[in-house]
């Protein structure tokens, strides 16, 4: 029972892992129980940026930062229309917001889109859980009257199958093809549109984030989106000078069933190519190498990323649990970035072509903004291939 209950209050939140692990809490937010992966994010901002990442379905989220709540949530910080994280777990009960831009408190929020909270836990212990055993499989429930079934609950985390060969990116993304025009927020004016850009764009959205998308604009790009099932003679029919391969979550060898063949149609071609996370383990499984899960994955925004081709360390976001596996690189295809953590895969290009991609988040939605010269990198690119 966490230290901020009394011996009294009973526990009205619980955590059961497939080991039979349990975790109590306070319950807040949506009523009910669910099943997922369970991973631990060390962000020290952005919770609501997390909590719609599409690249989190299918997961509960753990928050190591223990301030979460404290700046309340507004539309405009969304990275998608709802939440996509199955849940989240934090030490501190959320506290009422004081944020100048808030619309909202994190509780209510949480409640209003049907995903469940849990305060009071320990999250370090329960980081190291996740540590030790990998990213485990695990249930939670919210029960106002505390009363939990717990061998049921143990039993669902048990049997759920789990990310490995789960193709989530039909689930998250959008049902038909649009445009976007917004540029990155900037004070005083928020989120301006763009005007005049002149490099046509294609983005797959495989769960892409909204601040991707404004990244691109505000590097000049007219944006068109398309479905993670477009083919390559739909992204092709476009005329694009550039193609973008977005974010996403689940198992990229199970979404590579249909985007691969997209993405070796477009290879075809000389239109130059960028991708980011899942994305980027789109194009590296297109070029002919394969990926591992890992054992709990990179999510939070701290994480350093050392760029193999100037030397130069960028201080990154990242949410991923499964790595392109640098080792089934083909001829041709050079490691351009890896993780100073544990020197795992975070970059590829094309050793003849203007075609390269990252395994972290340059967007910086939640993150440092080391990273943003990427989106003009992909726009040189095109403009030296107009100009050409």
């Amino acid at each position: 029972m966490p230290a901020s209950q009394s011996a009294s209050e009973k526990p009205t939140a619980l955590i059961a892992l497939a080991d039979g692990q349990l975790f109590y809490g306070k319950g807040f937010g949506a009523t009910g129980d669910t099943v997922a992966e369970l991973v631990f994010n060390t962000a020290m901002t952005g919770y609501q940026e997390i909590m719609t990442d599409p690249s989190y379905a299918g997961q509960v989220v753990t928050f190591t930062f223990p301030h979460v709540g404290n700046v309340g949530v507004n539309p405009d910080d969304d990275e998608t229309g709802d939440p996509v994280a199955a849940g989240m777990i934090v030490k501190w009960d959320p506290t009422e917001p004081s944020n100048w831009r808030a619309t909202e408190n994190l509780v209510d929020w949480l409640e209003k889109r049907g995903r469940i909270g849990i305060g009071g836990v320990d999250t370090r212990r329960l980081t190291r859980a996740i540590r030790q055993q990998g990213a485990p499989h695990v249930a939670i429930a919210h029960h106002p009257d505390g009363i939990f079934n717990i061998e049921a609950l143990v039993k669902k985390a048990r049997e759920w199958k789990g990310l490995v060969g789960l193709d989530l990116a039909k689930d998250v993304t959008c049902a038909q093809s649009y445009r976007w025009d917004e540029m990155r927020w900037a004070w005083p004016d928020g989120y301006k549109k763009a005007v005049g850009n002149d490099l046509k764009v294609v983005a797959i959205d495989f769960g892409a984030k909204r601040n991707i998308l404004r990244c691109l604009a505000s590097a000049g790009c007219d944006v068109t989106v398309l479905p993670a099932t477009a083919t390559a003679e739909e992204v092709l029919a476009l005329n694009p000078d550039g193609v973008f391969l977005s974010n996403g979550p689940g198992d990229p060898a199970a979404t590579g069933e249909y985007a691969v063949p997209m993405i070796k149609g477009v290879l075809e071609t000389e239109v130059p190519v960028f991708g980011i996370c899942l994305g980027h383990q789109m194009l590296a499984l297109a070029l002919g190498a394969k990926t591992i899960k890992m054992n709990h994955g990179h999510h939070g925004a701290n994480h350093p990323v050392k760029d193999l081709t100037t030397g130069k360390v960028e201080i990154t976001s990242m949410n991923h649990g499964f790595a392109v596996d640098s080792q089934t690189l083909p001829k041709g295809v050079a490691e351009t970035h890896i993780s100073l953590f544990d020197g795992s895969n975070c970059g590829i290009s094309m050793e003849s072509r203007p075609v390269f991609s990252v395994q972290y988040h340059p967007e910086a939605s939640p993150g440092p903004q080391d990273s943003y010269y990427l989106f003009e990198r992909f726009a040189e690119a095109m403009r030296a291939r107009k100009s050409a």
